[in-house]
């Protein structure tokens, strides 16, 4: 009986053994980021369905839910909403591997902290550089640069996953992330699910409890508790009500920033900003800051300097 050749090092047998095994692992890897992305759908279909109520009657005059958490040394806000664009254009827009990054951008500088974003990309993969600073007009080197990771996680014809993410942040914040994750719901609908979180050390503590003291002391987020003494509804404030007030900004510039697509290239930024601004103007307990006419000449200014990379 002959013998089958020994996949002897450096031959052709062990050539062709490790692609072999290489082949299995990637497809046993592919199946497993299949597996998981089908689970996270299912995950969000089923919480779309547990909130047909509060979808339909809320607050806030549109298809949307809002809860935030506070830990020890973290803050989370989560929104689910429902916004009137197909699956597709969405997951092109927001989830794409190389306009995505650039799209965010746009984004993201129509909150009134992010004072820039440049997208670049390299052999270590696609970063966002972010300033934050003030919600009035600065320089650069007044504000705080960030760092985010862009990675699109996942994107199947009825789910997509988006994660952005920095390991640390301004005054020992650390581990922001912004994830958004969708799943289509019909009548070219999309049903959204956009997290906003990040952790803090003692400065930051420090830092979030002077801020609260000072000019934050009568900030308020969405969410209402019972006054014990008084037995009336009140909303609530401290770092609930600033975890929850940032991330309404950040879903009102994603809804924005959908809407604008359909019009004339030229005039989507106009749109984009007057959009945002007018949503945020709905709830001014919580989001009003500047006026209209502030915002929009800061905005414009902010959005000519993130043309190109500082």
């Amino acid at each position: 009986m002959s013998r089958l050749p020994r996949p002897l090092a450096g031959s052709r047998w062990a050539r062709l053994w490790r692609i072999v095994v290489m082949a299995a692992m990637f497809c046993s890897l592919c199946q497993s980021a299949f597996a998981q992305a089908d689970d996270r759908a299912a995950s969000l279909r089923d919480k779309y369905q547990s909130l047909t109520q509060q979808l339909a009657q809320n607050q806030f005059q549109r298809p949307l839910y809002l809860e935030s958490q506070e830990l020890p040394s973290a803050l989370s806000g989560d929104i689910y909403g429902v916004v009137k664009y197909p699956f597709a254009l969405v997951n092109d827009t927001l989830n794409h591997p190389t306009q995505g990054p650039a799209n965010w951008c746009d984004v993201l500088i129509l909150h009134l902290n992010i004072k820039y974003c440049h997208a670049s990309t390299s052999a270590n993969g696609t970063v966002l550089a972010v300033n934050i600073g003030k919600k009035t007009e600065e320089s650069l080197s007044s504000s705080y640069r960030v760092q985010f990771n862009y990675h699109p996680a996942a994107s199947t014809s009825d789910y997509f996953r988006v994660e952005l993410s920095a390991a640390t942040g301004p005054l020992s914040t650390k581990d922001y992330r912004i994830v958004l994750e969708a799943i289509p719901v019909g009548d070219n609908r999309t049903f959204i699910h956009l997290t906003y979180a990040y952790g803090y050390g003692t400065a930051g503590r420090l830092a979030m409890k002077a801020y609260l003291a000072t000019i934050g002391s009568d900030k308020v987020g969405f969410s209402t508790t019972r006054d014990p003494s008084t037995n009336e509804t009140q909303y609530i404030g401290g770092v609930r009500g600033l975890v929850e007030r940032n991330t309404m900004r950040y879903y009102l510039a994603i809804e924005a920033y959908l809407g604008a697509l359909s019009s004339p290239p030229n005039g989507r930024l106009d749109k984009r900003l007057t959009d945002w601004f007018s949503a945020t103007e709905q709830y001014p307990r919580q989001l009003h800051e500047v006026s209209r006419a502030d915002y929009m000449q800061m905005k414009h200014n902010e959005y000519q300097r993130q043309q190109s990379a500082q």
